[in-house]
């Protein structure tokens, strides 16, 4: 006994001295990895506890209150939105507390890239305390979940429209034939990978002998639109070039088919799964690591990007600049100075706000939009929510880059 008691002190001992060594090894380049880690651990622990965790729920007297014993659906999706909102709640306090960050001077900067035991800390303490709360207050994180997530894909699709005509602009911008043959290639690429997966998706979600006018008008509107990306580019009033247009086309004829692949299992016009509603722990987890992979990047890019905050202003060059060097000691403070003087590469305020929408998003997936698990067959971002989700983003992606053609045209005065 005296021996089993040393061991297992010893391990919890090492356990705590690697976790000491992995959170101090935190650097200021591996930061906004780690916080992508500690989410991605929020969307782990999220679908683990709706899987297990509804048997202790219903022995919770100020969670299970209810005269008559929910179905175990509710608890799993009561399970995952107590973590997404604990997870909502550690990225927002961390996104008021960085507002007006500019420079590396600014003592808040080491709390955004150190502290990383602390924050951990922090993290649980949160997400444990959301498993005390009335069920009121979940009821509210629910309603507001949805508009979060909806301004969540609106950054991503605003992103992908600045990605790809940034991409165009450094291509043209070299003025040689060939980036100008690049930029042909690249989009006939687009265009023929478009319309062969316009044709995959008449063959999988519009199955002959079924009536699927459904599938069908989600397929054929994306086609038009796609026609009319094209029509409005290549229009002499725009003169546009065709590289965004067919990114763009692919984009949402991509989410047409993460529309429909999102249908229920059991429906007759989701060729996809061959009706099948067996799904095995493997298909669960591919599921879950595509959709933390892409939420996940999808928070970085936005976080670290300076598309909807500018970049704070640089300190003036040359400011306190000695005229006569100086000793070693005062030239290498000098230095310290100088480096902690650099402003931030990018807003850690809107850094994290972006990952408390992908907090909501997060959990509107993993729920069906707080859907019935069942309806989905307790899988990830599947049912009809997701589709029309998914669906009406494309719609979104093409008004705004068709907006983003046109708006320079009818107010030529303002700067797009």
């Amino acid at each position: 006994m005296w021996a089993a008691s040393c061991l297992a002190s010893c391990c919890a001992a090492c356990a705590c001295d690697a976790c000491r060594t992995v959170v101090s090894g935190i650097s200021r380049r591996s930061a906004r990895i780690a916080y992508c880690g500690l989410f991605a651990l929020s969307l782990i622990v999220s679908w683990i506890l709706r899987e297990v965790a509804a048997p202790l729920m219903e022995k919770i007297p100020w969670i299970n209150h209810f005269h008559k014993t929910p179905d175990r659906e509710w608890f799993e999706t009561d399970a995952v939105l107590r973590v997404s909102l604990g997870n909502f709640l550690f990225f927002t306090i961390l996104a008021i507390f960085m507002i007006g960050v500019k420079n590396q001077k600014d003592p808040r900067d080491n709390m955004h890239h150190g502290g990383w035991m602390m924050k951990v800390i922090c993290w649980c303490i949160l997400v444990i305390l959301m498993f005390f709360i009335p069920n009121e207050i979940i009821n509210l994180y629910e309603a507001s979940s949805k508009f979060g997530s909806g301004l969540f894909l609106l950054v991503q699709v605003v992103l992908l429209l600045d990605f790809v005509h940034g991409w165009n602009d450094k291509w043209v911008g070299y003025d040689e034939q060939f980036w100008y043959m690049a930029l042909l290639v690249v989009s006939l690429v687009c265009y023929v990978a478009t319309f062969s997966f316009s044709g995959l998706l008449f063959y999988l979600f519009v199955p002959s002998g079924q009536d699927c006018g459904l599938n069908t008008f989600f397929i054929v509107m994306t086609l038009i639109l796609v026609v009319l990306f094209a029509i409005v580019t290549l229009h002499p009033s725009v003169g546009g070039s065709i590289l965004p247009a067919s990114v763009i086309s692919l984009y949402c004829i991509y989410l047409c088919y993460s529309g429909l692949a999102s249908e229920p299992r059991d429906y007759e016009c989701n060729g996809l799964h061959k009706h099948s509603k067996a799904v095995s722990t493997g298909t669960l987890a591919i599921g879950l690591l595509t959709t933390v992979l892409s939420v996940v990047y999808s928070a970085v890019r936005a976080g670290s990007s300076t598309t909807l905050l500018s970049p704070p202003s640089s300190p003036r060059a040359g400011a306190g600049k000695p005229l006569l060097p100086l000793d070693k000691a005062a030239a290498e403070e000098e230095r310290d100075e100088k480096e902690k003087s650099k402003p931030v590469t990018y807003s850690y305020s809107f850094f994290h706000l972006i990952f408390s929408l992908a907090s909501m998003y997060s959990a509107m997936i993993l729920t069906g939009w707080s859907t019935s698990v069942g309806e989905s067959g307790k899988l990830v971002d599947v049912g009809w929510p997701s589709v029309w989700v998914r669906i009406v983003t494309g719609w979104a992606t093409a008004a705004l880059f068709l907006w983003s053609l046109v708006a320079p045209i009818i107010f030529p005065d303002r700067e797009f």
